[in-house]
């Protein structure tokens, strides 16, 4: 089961004391900053949670899984997400 953003919107509201409008402002900012954070190359950790950056990946050559040809892949990024141990314990 997954949690959709109404319900982790109205958790933190409940959790936090203030309003859905208000958590849902924060949560919509906390997005943003991770958002341009990570555009920026920048790590974002959450200390025993989550940390999150991105990552260089170089070229490669790739294959064209319906023709089978060769294709060349050019350098790129790509995101990495790290589990802090209070994540990891939390779902053994």
């Amino acid at each position: 089961m997954a949690i959709s953003r109404n319900d982790l919107v109205a958790a933190l509201a409940s959790k936090a004391g203030t309003s859905k409008a208000d958590a849902d402002a924060v949560l919509s900012s906390f997005s943003e900053i991770l958002l341009d954070s990570v555009a920026k190359g920048e790590k974002v950790s959450i200390p025993g949670i989550l940390s999150v950056e991105r990552v260089p990946r170089a070229a490669r050559t790739g294959r064209n899984p319906s023709t089978g040809e060769t294709i060349d892949i050019p350098a790129g990024f790509g995101v990495k997400v790290s589990v802090g141990s209070r994540l990891k314990a939390a779902a053994k």
